[in-house]
């Protein structure tokens, strides 16, 4: 049985409580990933914690994100995407699911969303097939 999806206040309630818990410049950098990652979702996409990180859901996990001590990890749940733009990756530190940029850089915009991207169409693709 699959877990019980919280109701949407819930699932603000738990976000904000994680974003509550950071310290500064943590806090600010992952608000910025987070407004980033808001223009590339679809509309109908819920955000709520998954493996205790915020998350974005579209037709099943689509990304995650997370703040660190020295860095803001992005996990675009997989790693098709990251295998797909590895070459647009180089000079970030990258693991088979995760994606760090360090808190003292600015993000690249337009390569995460491009990302975003390649896992909602992926998401899309799989639904189609279900």
């Amino acid at each position: 049985m699959p877990p019980k999806t919280p109701s949407p206040e819930a699932a603000k309630a738990e976000v904000d409580a994680y974003f509550a818990r950071l310290s500064e410049p943590a806090r600010a950098r992952l608000e910025e990933l987070r407004t980033i990652l808001r223009t590339a979702v679809p509309k109908d996409a819920t955000e709520r914690l998954s493996y205790s990180m915020p998350a974005f859901h579209y037709k099943g996990a689509l990304v995650a994100y997370g703040a660190f001590k020295h860095h803001v990890s992005f996990f675009p749940m997989g790693s098709a995407a990251i295998e797909e733009f590895a070459e647009d990756l180089k000079g970030f530190r990258v693991s088979k699911g995760t994606v760090q940029f360090p808190l003292d850089k600015p993000f690249p915009a337009p390569l995460i969303k491009k990302l975003v991207r390649a896992c909602v169409a992926r998401n899309r693709a799989r639904a189609k097939d279900s």
